[in-house]
């Protein structure tokens, strides 16, 4: 082999960004191939629409999983923040009932991060519990109906274009590109990977692994309600079951994006990467006509395959 594609493996190896990158484009180029509407302007932009949803969750879940936790309530926050800010905003006006639907999902999250860190309960036992109450409340709430004739300044979130991209894309890169600094740049962020990758070594430091573990699952709940608000923003309607499935479309973008489950390792850009290759493998099934309930298959088996290439590469690094 030579130095040169030596030099290509190792880089792919250790580069998150750069196997991402490869991998969407790679996925983009077979869609193409099998569908010849999958390059078009509007299915681009139809793309672009249905990244924003679960980029705004798969970023709050990186964050969690980061720390080797994981939550499962995303989903169900969705859902039960959407209700309350359909039904806040004739009271309170677009602004505050956004600001309502951010803080209960903050709230969500907060609980979720206290009992997990100072219960010492396992992500697992917790969100599952956190997703069924979410769920159910957002039921309850509704009186079991959906929520329409919602205010048309809110539609302007998804309807809207800026330098060309749509609103609620651009918005999605600022988010994260502002994750990104956090990640590489600020102590928070590396305290986030350190926790992931020794929680004791990071105690021993006095680095303060309570507060950023709370926050990560804080910020978790922020981003399911906000990812709410741009649901709601596309149809102007809202429905107790809004969200449904986004706690394995979450997972599944971090995970494709190179992340590692037991925590320490992933990459913001990875993730955004994921969400891309999760959208276009979605959208590249309905081209194809292949039946919603396959679907499913296709994810989750394309999880199971990220897992295993996980473990292979890091074999190989160590």
């Amino acid at each position: 082999m030579s130095a040169m594609a030596r030099t290509l493996l190792h880089r792919l190896a250790s580069e998150i960004e750069l196997r991402m990158l490869l991998l969407t484009v790679v996925v983009m180029a077979g869609l193409a191939m099998v569908s010849p509407y999958f390059l078009t302007l509007n299915n681009l932009l139809n793309v672009m629409d249905q990244s924003v949803v679960v980029g705004m969750v798969a970023l709050g879940q990186t964050m969690v999983i980061l720390i080797g936790g994981i939550d499962l309530s995303v989903g169900s926050l969705a859902g039960m923040t959407g209700i309350i800010l359909g039904l806040a905003c004739k009271p309170l006006g677009l602004g505050g009932a956004i600001a309502l639907c951010l803080g209960v999902g903050a709230l969500a999250g907060l609980i979720n991060g206290l009992i997990i860190t100072f219960g010492r309960v396992a992500p697992f036992v917790v969100t599952l519990g956190m997703m069924s109450i979410a769920r159910s409340m957002a039921y309850v709430i509704s009186g079991a109906n959906s929520i329409g004739d919602l205010p048309p300044g809110l539609g302007a979130l998804s309807s809207s274009d800026v330098f060309g991209l749509p609103l609620n894309f651009a918005i999605l890169l600022v988010i994260y590109a502002l994750a990104w600094w956090f990640l590489a740049r600020a102590k928070g962020g590396r305290t986030l990977y350190a926790i992931g990758s020794n929680a004791e070594a990071a105690r021993v430091a006095g680095l303060s692994i309570r507060l950023w573990s709370v926050a990560a699952y804080g910020l978790s709940g922020v981003m399911s309600a906000l990812a709410a608000t741009f649901l709601a923003s596309r149809i102007l309607s809202i429905d107790p079951i809004g969200g449904n499935g986004l706690e394995l479309d979450s997972i599944a973008a971090v995970v494709i994006g190179g992340a590692s489950l037991f925590g320490g390792r992933g990459a913001i850009v990875g993730t955004l990467f994921g969400v891309f290759i999760m959208v276009f493998i979605r959208n590249g099934l309905n081209l194809l006509n292949v039946s919603p309930y396959w679907q499913g298959t296709a994810i989750g088996a394309i999880i199971i395959a990220a897992v295993l290439l996980e473990r292979v590469l890091s074999a190989r690094r160590s």
